[in-house]
């Protein structure tokens, strides 16, 4: 699994990053960002749909790897 941002929708609250730092970084103006390719390591897959049930414009999703 992993993870993406729709920057279009992403208004830079931060929890994504406040909660979930290995997956996810700030830009230079507080906007949310993937780390690396968005891969979710093993035991992060808490974390990263915590990202996304806590982020307010629902700009995070999983992207589930076949």
């Amino acid at each position: 699994m992993r993870v993406q941002i729709n920057s279009e929708k992403c208004q830079g609250h931060g929890r994504c990053y406040d909660l979930a730092p290995t997956l996810f970084t700030e830009d230079e103006e507080g906007y949310g960002q993937v780390i690396a390719d968005g891969v979710v390591p093993p035991g992060d897959e808490h974390v990263a749909h915590l990202a996304v049930s806590n982020c307010p414009e629902r700009a995070i999703d999983i992207v589930q790897e076949a």
